[in-house]
């Protein structure tokens, strides 16, 4: 079969893509809220992502815009903060990702509608989930 993705809203494209490219890791990404912005972390899985490169160690994702056409509050807390913590989610986690996909006003945090906990990421600025045995460290 053969798809003329031309003529394709992106919607479909994005449907495309995710259901025939597996395996596919989903990023989950820890990032700092701009300072007096309400709670202090923003948590969103990201579908298009992955490993680039070992040396320097490379992970690239692609950070789309909110339905309103605004940056996602990763885009902005990177642009802003430079960096994040990169999570691999494990089975366990399926319903908490897919809530900390929605939606939600800038400050608004993910970590607090899902109640995952975050801890200390020893040698690194910011905390990582708790709950989550896969986290990297990064800065853009």
């Amino acid at each position: 079969m053969q798809i003329d993705l031309s003529s394709k809203e992106s919607s479909e494209i994005y449907h495309l893509l995710t259901q025939t490219i597996v395996p596919r890791p989903i990023a989950w990404i820890l990032t700092e809220n701009k300072a007096g912005a309400g709670e202090p972390f923003n948590l969103a899985p990201f579908s298009f992502f992955n490993a680039m490169a070992s040396a320097p160690p490379t992970l690239v994702v692609s950070i789309g815009k909110k339905p309103t056409g605004e940056e996602k509050d990763t885009r902005v807390n990177l642009a802003e903060g430079e960096l994040c913590v990169v999570h691999i989610p494990q089975v366990t986690h399926m319903q908490a990702v897919s809530d900390s996909s929605k939606t939600l006003e800038y400050g608004d945090s993910e970590l607090k509608h899902s109640q995952m906990d975050h801890c200390d990421f020893e040698g690194f600025a910011l905390p990582r989930l708790a709950d989550c045995p896969i986290a990297f460290g990064c800065k853009v």
